[in-house]
């Protein structure tokens, strides 16, 4: 191909009418590539399908969750419409014949549930499923500009890292902030010393709520003067907050029962349900927790994880595509061992479970320490099956408990 002989240019590929030598296919490559990449940097590629008919509608999208979390119907339902409303603002963008006479806004959510509900699963199911940049960040590193910790603008540093660093394709992303209860401002009196990672973060993430241009550093990392920063444009980008919010059912119930005189009131204390108060949730109790008002009128769609039951839970353990029992079931299959579970056993792990009040977390911890022993000796024992009954289970669980 390029005219050396076979001496000169090492091993040769043959094709129909000639050769091609080792170098060239290296050349070849090379410029393949570099296409590539620039037409990624223009905005190239398939990322986003503008046309809404190939758009998964909201009950298609509850669909694929409700194979992967049980129950929890109120936040499936606004997770569902926030997205596919927020692929119908870009496809209306995309539309150069659309009406611009009204100008459709993002509508940002914020969930609420104690921990083990489901709020991260929730995230990180329906990000399987979208055709657009998605990434979960951790709120508890953000400290206030200028001091130890990460800087609120690294939140765009990965959305642009999982996007290829494609500013164009990074703008139409979705962002989950969990644990956004742990940059609550800490207390309501003045004190001489800054809230660096409280209030002083919310305050940082108005700007990126609300929808700016900002200065992101591109590798990440902190800002300094001698750096080039790609700007990057959050009106498109839609934000999801989740945290656990842990207290703050005794400010839903200083509320509900603010107003303690009169019959009005009594009835009403009859239809609150005091086992689960996070479904009466307002943006005041939000306010109360620590989120000042500014973020909370940042986050206008409000919605909440209940806690999980003896029977919910009962169906995590077995139900879901992805289920506790079958990972056991098939990492024991891996080692051509057919592994059991008798409903004795399960009962016993969800009644823990509910006594360690640790939601769905507290069932896969209770497993593994029902499963340890067995799977530390079964893959040598040469075993073709292996039951767990309730009697093991207690004594795995009794043995654990002595150990401590």
């Amino acid at each position: 191909m390029c005219g050396r002989s076979e001496s000169e240019a090492g091993p040769l590929m043959e094709g129909q009418n000639g050769y091609i030598c080792f170098d060239c296919v290296m050349r070849a490559h090379e410029i393949i590539t570099e296409y590539l990449q620039e037409q990624k940097q223009k905005g190239g590629g398939d990322d986003f399908v503008a046309d809404l008919a190939k758009v998964p509608k909201p009950k298609e999208i509850k669909d694929y969750l409700d194979q992967y979390i049980i129950g929890q119907e109120a936040a499936k339902r606004c997770l569902c419409v926030a997205v596919y409303n927020h692929y119908k603002r870009l496809a209306r963008q995309a539309d150069t014949q659309a009406d611009d006479s009204v100008e459709i806004e993002k509508s940002n959510i914020i969930m609420v549930g104690t921990t083990g509900t489901g709020k991260t699963l929730l995230a990180r199911t329906i990000a399987r499923l979208l055709n657009v940049p998605f990434t979960i960040v951790d709120a508890t590193v953000f400290t206030e500009a200028g001091y130890v910790g990460e800087d609120v603008e690294s939140i765009l540093s990965r959305l642009l890292q999982v996007a290829d660093y494609n500013v164009e394709r990074a703008e139409k992303g979705i962002v989950f902030i969990d644990e956004i209860d742990k940059i609550a401002r800490k207390s309501d009196n003045p004190s001489i010393t800054r809230d660096v990672s409280g209030e002083g973060v919310q305050q940082s993430l108005l700007k990126l709520l609300e929808g700016s241009i900002v200065n992101v550093p591109p590798k990440g990392g902190r800002k300094h003067p001698d750096q080039d920063y790609t700007r990057v444009d959050t009106r498109n980008i839609l934000f999801i907050c989740g945290g656990a919010f842990d207290g703050i059912e005794k400010k839903i119930a200083q509320r509900l029962n603010a107003h303690t005189v009169g019959y009005n009131s009594v009835q009403n204390a009859k239809r609150i349900d005091p086992q689960n108060l996070m479904q009466y949730i307002e943006p005041t109790d939000l306010k109360s927790f620590g989120l000042i008002p500014e973020i909370i009128g940042r986050l206008p769609v409000l919605t909440h994880l209940n806690p999980l039951d003896r029977a919910a839970l009962q169906r995590i353990l077995v139900e879901p595509k992805n289920s506790i029992v079958r990972q056991y079931v098939k990492l024991f299959e891996m080692d051509g061992v057919k592994l059991t579970f008798e409903p004795d056993a399960l009962d016993y792990i969800v009644d823990k479970a509910v006594e360690f009040k640790l939601g769905a977390r507290g069932l896969r911890s209770i497993v593994e320490t029902v499963m340890m022993d067995a799977m530390f000796e079964i893959p040598s024992s040469g075993k073709k099956t292996f039951k767990v009954t309730r009697a093991y289970a207690e004594a795995q669980m009794e043995a654990k408990s002595q150990l401590r």
